[in-house]
């Protein structure tokens, strides 16, 4: 009869390679939820540059967040791999960041 120990040091591995197995799943939740939430941010800040009177690009970034943010979801589980929802919102974050950026430098006028 096998002992204790030796029937959990066989278990591990299968703890182990079903852990590593979710790990997929679980960066696709943590891209969706944070990469999306990035995505929205950015999306609200860039907004500030357009050329319209401050309160309406904030209530125009406020509106186009909510579909980003809905979009950066869709995209992170419809991807093939995690990888690639990853890369897919650091390719849609590059030209919105570009955007943002006279707003955090403060040359967005007011």
């Amino acid at each position: 009869m096998p002992d204790l120990a030796s029937t959990q040091a066989a278990a591990a591995p299968a703890v182990f390679a079903k852990a590593l197995g979710a790990a997929p799943l679980v960066s696709r939740i943590v891209a969706a939820v944070f990469g999306g939430y990035a995505l929205a941010a950015l999306t609200s800040v860039a907004a500030l540059v357009l050329p319209m009177a401050r309160p309406q690009a904030v209530i125009a970034g406020m509106l186009a967040s909510f579909v980003v943010y809905t979009c950066a979801v869709i995209w992170v589980f419809a991807a093939r791999s995690a990888r690639r929802a990853w890369a897919g919102l650091l390719v849609a974050a590059a030209p919105l960041a570009l955007a943002a950026w006279p707003v955090w430098n403060g040359g967005a006028s007011a």
